[in-house]
C-alpha cells in the first residue's frame, strides 16, 4: 500500500481523491499522537489555507477532526504557508495545518502538518498519524470536546514577522507583484508597501476558483508585460500558497530561484551572516549557479530534488541559506520552511541597500542553457545498471569538460529517467541530451 504522505504533506483532486472524511481522519489522528506523546495538556492547533474553494470544506472538515480528538483549533483564514507555520511558533501551538496545493491547478488540494515551532514532520510522526487513521478511539464528551477560535491578526502578525526579517527599507523600488490570485493576495502588498516600496498587485483578486490560472510563478508573462509597461524596478512572482519566490528585472527577463540564491549567498557573505560560507541546493540548480559560488568562494553543497531535503542539509549543518530553482527559498534564521514574501523582501533590500538594479546584481551568475527530457522505460532500475548508459554519460561529460553537465535522475513514481544537460550553448545541450534520449531508451 502506498504511503499516504509524499513529500509535500497530503495532496490529491479536493472532494474526490482528498475528501472531508479523508482529512477529518487525518486531523483526529494527528490529534491522537499528540495527546499519546505529551498528555500534560490540551492539544492546540493552527489552521489556515489557501483561497481555493475546496479549502473551505476541507477546513471544517480538519477542525471538526481536530475538535473531535480532543484538541483547541485556531483558525487563521487565508495566509500564506510560511505565515502558519510561523504562526505555530508565535501562538505556541503544538501543531500547524495548512491546506493548499500550493502551484497546482485549482481542484486539487493538500493537508501539510507542522511540528511546534514550525518545523516540518518527521517522517516517523507521520507514519504514525496514517497508522492511527482508522482506529476507534475514546472519543472526548463534554468539556473534553475541542473548541475553535478565530485569529483576527494572522495577516498583521505575519506580516509584523517580515518587516522585522527585511533588512533594508525599500523606498525608491517600484515593483509589481503576481499574487497568483492566492494566499498571498493581501500579505504581500501590503508587506512591501509597509517595507517602502510602491507596489503595483496584479492577481490579487481571489475567488476561489482563479488561483494559479494563467498567472502567478508558473505563468510569468503578464508579470512581465506589466512590469515593461509601469516601468517597474522589478516584478515578484509567488505560487498559490506563497512559499516561492521568482523575479523579472526591469527588461522583462526572468531571474529564477538559482540567481536569487546567488544574490542573496553574496549579500549574506558580506554582512557575515553564511554560516561556513555554504548554500544548499539541489542537484537541479544550474551549472552556473555552481561556478559563479566558487568564483566568490562560497561552497554549495547539493542535496537530492525536494525542498525536504534541502531543509534537513540546512538543519543537519546549522547552514543559513539554501532553496531551489523554482524559487522556494528557505532562511532558517527567519523561517523554518521556504518564504515567498521573505525572500522578496531580502532580494529588493538588496537592491535599494547596493542602489543597483536587479539584473546587474543577478548577473553575478550565468545561466548555462538547460535541456530536460522525460524517457519512459521499461525498468529504470535496468537503466541504472546498464553499461551502455554510463558509458554514453561519461563519454558527454568528457566533451562537456567544465562547460557543461549531465544528470540521469529516475522518477521516484514512475518508470521514467529524467535526462538533464547543461552546456553552453542550447543547440550543444538539445544534441548532447537527444543521444543520451536514444540510449536511455534501448537499455530495457
Amino acid at each position: 500500500m502506498a504511503r499516504l504522505f509524499g513529500t509535500d504533506g497530503v495532496r490529491g483532486q479536493a472532494n474526490s481523491e482528498l475528501t472531508p472524511e479523508l482529512a477529518l481522519s487525518v486531523a483526529a489522528a494527528a490529534a491522537r499522537v499528540l495527546v499519546e506523546r505529551d498528555s500534560s495538556h490540551r492539544p492546540v492547533a493552527v489552521v489556515g489555507r489557501d483561497p481555493r474553494a475546496s479549502g473551505e470544506m476541507l477546513q471544517a472538515a480538519v477542525a471538526a477532526g481536530l475538535t473531535s480528538a480532543g484538541a483547541d483549533v485556531m483558525q487563521l483564514g487565508v495566509l500564506p504557508t510560511p505565515g502558519v507555520a510561523h504562526l505555530v511558533g508565535d501562538l505556541g501551538a503544538d501543531l500547524g495545518v495548512m491546506i493548499s496545493a500550493s502551484h497546482n491547478p485549482m481542484p486539487d488540494n493538500g493537508i501539510k502538518l507542522f511540528a511546534a515551532g514550525g518545523h516540518k514532520l518527521p517522517d516517523a510522526i507521520e507514519d504514525e498519524i496514517e497508522a492511527h487513521m482508522g482506529l476507534s478511539f475514546d472519543r472526548p464528551t463534554g468539556a473534553g470536546v475541542g473548541r475553535m477560535y478565530d485569529i483576527a491578526d494572522s495577516v498583521d502578525r505575519y506580516v509584523t514577522h517580515l518587516l522585522k526579517a527585511s533588512t533594508h527599507r525599500l523606498d525608491g523600488l517600484r515593483v509589481v507583484v503576481d499574487c497568483a490570485n492566492g494566499a498571498a493576495w493581501a500579505a504581500a502588498p501590503r508587506a512591501y508597501r509597509e517595507a517602502g516600496a510602491e507596489v503595483i498587485a496584479i492577481h490579487a483578486l481571489p475567488d476561489g476558483e482563479n488561483i494559479n490560472e494563467n498567472c502567478g510563478s508558473t505563468h510569468l508573462e503578464n508579470l512581465r508585460e506589466t512590469v515593461l509597461a509601469e516601468q517597474a524596478d522589478l516584478g515578484i512572482a509567488h505560487d498559490g500558497d506563497a512559499d516561492r519566490c521568482l523575479a523579472i528585472d526591469a527588461a522583462g527577463d526572468m531571474v529564477d530561484g538559482d540567481q536569487i540564491m546567488a544574490v542573496l549567498a553574496l549579500d549574506m557573505k558580506e554582512s557575515g551572516d553564511l554560516v561556513d560560507n555554504t548554500l544548499v541546493a539541489t542537484v537541479m540548480s544550474n551549472l552556473g549557479l555552481h561556478l559563479a559560488m566558487r568564483e566568490h568562494g562560497v561552497t554549495l553543497q547539493t542535496t537530492a530534488v525536494g525542498d525536504r531535503y534541502v531543509l534537513e542539509a540546512l538543519r543537519e549543518n546549522k547552514l543559513s541559506l539554501g532553496g531551489e530553482q523554482s524559487g522556494h527559498v528557505v532562511m532558517p534564521a527567519h523561517a523554518t520552511t521556504g518564504d515567498g514574501l521573505l525572500t522578496a523582501l531580502r532580494l529588493m533590500s538588496r537592491m535599494a541597500a547596493t542602489r543597483r538594479s536587479l539584473a546587474d546584481l543577478a548577473g553575478v551568475m550565468t545561466r548555462l542553457p538547460q535541456v530536460l527530457k522525460n524517457v519512459k522505460v521499461a525498468d529504470k532500475a535496468a537503466v541504472a545498471r546498464s553499461t551502455a548508459v554510463s558509458d554514453a554519460v561519461a563519454e558527454v561529460e568528457s566533451e562537456l569538460g567544465d562547460t557543461g553537465r549531465v544528470l540521469l535522475r529516475p522518477s521516484g513514481t514512475e518508470q521514467l529517467v529524467r535526462v538533464m544537460v547543461e552546456a553552453p550553448s542550447q543547440e550543444v545541450a538539445e544534441a548532447a541530451a537527444q543521444r543520451l534520449v536514444v540510449v536511455v531508451s534501448s537499455a530495457t
